[in-house]
């Protein structure tokens, strides 16, 4: 399976929506786990603008995988039928956080993959030895290849990108993330974010040099600003730098 992702040619200049790769701190990797209904893309793509990196969402390439599985007629249940067709679709994300899109076979699917049905089938997916190990591999080529990058996911400080200087494990509790995730899809309700805990406990550890941030009773800018100071401290950027792309 061929992933790539839209990254900028020259780490010096910006995107036609403003956004700067990698110059505040070039090479500064920012690892964001966390469960379901957290916050991770908002407060991730959110940290990146701020600080002018890119932006990787990791869910959305399972979420990818998962949709043409099903779009396919594969049984998810059948690892194996899985794993045989794992290299068949052609995946894409941009890295652009003022413009997160996922494609397959060059169709946008953005908001194909973030219906019941593959947010329900998607964890199954995410536990074939065999898809994991093509998407990590692909995650970590987008990485090493960005300049700069906030990556987010379940298992990024642990597996993806355990050497990132910066790692953030956000969370909150469940009846939180149960109003977050149904303010985004009104068919998402407590016993969903509960089975989505359980199903993804296995890829859900906390690095254990992870900062953990609770975000139960914190707004999205206070969650920006807790991991850009954080990544502002590691990367030892002078605090009263301002960021290159504010939010519009």
């Amino acid at each position: 399976m061929k992933i790539s992702a839209e990254l900028e040619s020259d780490a010096g200049e910006e995107s036609e929506t403003g956004h700067a790769t990698g110059r505040e701190a070039p090479g500064l990797i920012v690892a964001v786990d966390g469960p379901s209904g957290a916050g991770k893309s908002s407060a991730s793509r959110g940290a990146a603008r701020a600080l002018g990196l890119s932006y990787l969402d990791t869910g959305s390439m399972y979420r990818a995988l998962t949709w043409w599985l099903l779009e396919q007629g594969v049984d998810l249940a059948d690892v194996a039928a899985v794993a045989a067709r794992t290299d068949e679709p052609a995946i894409e994300v941009s890295t652009d956080p003022d413009r997160p899109w996922t494609r397959v076979g060059g169709t946008d699917v953005s908001a194909a993959i973030r219906t019941q049905e593959v947010t329900n089938a998607v964890s199954a997916v995410a536990t074939v030895p065999a898809v994991r190990a093509r998407l990590i591999a692909e995650q970590r080529e987008i990485i090493a290849a960005a300049g700069g990058i906030v990556a987010e996911g379940r298992d990024i400080g642990t597996v993806v990108a355990p050497s990132a200087p910066v790692k953030v494990f956000l969370t909150a509790d469940s009846g939180a993330r149960a109003l977050r995730r149904e303010a985004e899809a009104s068919w998402s309700t407590q016993a969903d974010v509960d089975r989505r805990d359980h199903r993804d406990a296995a890829q859900s550890g906390r690095a254990v040099d992870a900062v953990e941030i609770d975000s139960t009773k914190l707004n999205l800018d206070e969650v920006i600003a807790t991991i850009v100071r954080l990544a502002r401290e590691r990367a030892a950027i002078p605090s009263q730098q301002s960021p290159r792309n504010k939010s519009r």
